[in-house]
């Protein structure tokens, strides 16, 4: 997949699109998120969890260059916001967990987990589709090529219902298969706090 994002990226440079060599490059650094975070902070990251991350990434970036786009493939869209929501899922969901595990003056009883992790997903798509919003009209007012495209309020509304699904799916499986995440988040917190003391 990575050589794949620098094909893309040498595809948008081609075609002089700033939006495809923007999404490729930044999916490209993504990628290497998982081996940073294994090595330096001593984050597992599993293979299927290196996978999930690295998908979501390059549908999105695959997903600029126009055949696979709204205009094509119409589930497109709603697979690349339903897997990217459940990556920010993901994060609120380990967070919240190793904060939960790592002091007792924290408690969140397992339904809050659960709509906090609906509701962290909810805010951190409204946050992107106002960013959307805005990049799409100051692309417009610099007529230069869209880094991030906006179809419409239908499509909003539609990608706030797919990322509902990507965080329904994380607050259910989380802790089958974020476990060794939220340990060695708690790890790290339960270190700091020693070192503090």
């Amino acid at each position: 997949m990575e050589l794949s994002l620098v094909g893309i990226l040498f595809i948008g440079l081609d075609r002089g699109n700033v939006g495809i060599v923007v999404n490729a490059a930044i999916a490209l650094a993504v990628t290497f998120l998982p081996a940073m975070l294994e090595r330096d902070y001593d984050i597992p990251m599993d293979a299927g969890l290196t996978l999930w991350i690295t998908t979501a990434v390059f549908l999105h970036a695959v997903g600029t260059l126009g055949p696979y786009s709204n205009d094509t493939f119409w589930w497109w869209d709603h697979l690349t916001h339903a897997l990217s929501s459940s990556l920010v899922a993901a994060i609120g969901y380990a967070t919240t967990r190793s904060l939960d595990a790592h002091t007792e003056d924290i408690y969140f009883p397992p339904r809050f987990t659960f709509v906090f992790i609906l509701m962290f997903v909810v805010a951190f798509g409204v946050i992107w589709e106002v960013i959307e919003f805005g990049v799409g009209g100051l692309a417009a007012l610099l007529g230069s090529s869209k880094i991030l495209t906006q179809y419409g309020l239908e499509d909003t509304m539609l990608d706030l219902m797919f990322d509902i699904v990507g965080g329904v799916l994380v607050a259910v499986w989380g802790t089958a298969y974020l476990s060794d995440v939220v340990g060695a988040l708690t790890d790290r917190l339960d270190g700091r706090k020693r070192r503090a003391d």
